[in-house]
């Protein structure tokens, strides 16, 4: 049910960015279905079909949600900003050690930078840690390419819906502040991260520490 994962998010950044003046294309092919095995292959055609109808798109946006548990217990990382509760975001940018065909992966780096630093500003206690490791996620594709992960399969739908808004205000205001005007962006869904789990909770899950 598309209303209750994280396509459902995907629509309500894409939304606020398109009301921000960003033109903003969301792809919602459920990439992970019926297998996450060889869902980053069928992500990248995806991608590379978007790049090469759109050549003017300089961002991609990997939309995830975070499957965190400590011990057997869900982990769902929240804060309250203007007196609602909104699911924690970190972004995931790779590194490569020279084996992983991302030879501009600093460019995508210094974007996750500056996006993570103008939301921690406008926003504070929104943003989790930049986590900077060696993994690929097709973010060889570009230079403005980020993994997102929105909350924790423990965060309640309308938590992360928040959170995906805050984003997408801080987005625009980091890319107005580098004074970049893009035609498009791209919000690519792999729908899930903890493979074909496809609800929310319906339940608040207390807050732990991470």
């Amino acid at each position: 049910d598309k209303s209750q994962n994280m396509t459902a998010v995907g629509a309500a950044m894409a939304e606020r960015l398109n009301r921000l003046g960003y033109n903003t294309i969301q792809d919602d092919t459920l990439h992970d279905y019926p297998s996450y095995n060889g869902s980053y292959d069928k992500s990248k055609a995806t991608t590379e079909y978007y790049l090469e109808k759109y050549p003017s798109i300089k961002v991609v946006l990997d939309v995830h949600r975070d499957a965190a548990e400590r011990d057997g217990t869900i982990i769902s990382p929240v804060v309250t900003i203007n007196d609602k509760k909104r699911a924690q975001i970190m972004i995931i940018s790779g590194a490569d050690s020279g084996s992983m065909n991302m030879p501009n992966y600093k460019e995508n780096l210094k974007f996750a930078t500056a996006v993570q630093n103008r939301r921690s500003k406008l926003y504070p206690g929104l943003m989790r840690s930049i986590l900077f490791d060696y993994r690929n996620y097709n973010q060889q594709l570009t230079t403005g390419s980020i993994l997102v992960e929105v909350g924790t399969h423990g965060a309640t739908l309308d938590q992360a819906v928040y959170a995906a808004q805050l984003f997408a205000d801080s987005l625009a205001a980091a890319l107005d502040e580098m004074r970049i005007k893009l035609p498009y962006f791209h919000i690519i869904q792999i729908v899930l991260h903890e493979r074909n789990i496809t609800k929310w909770n319906l339940k608040e899950v207390k807050p732990k520490p991470i």
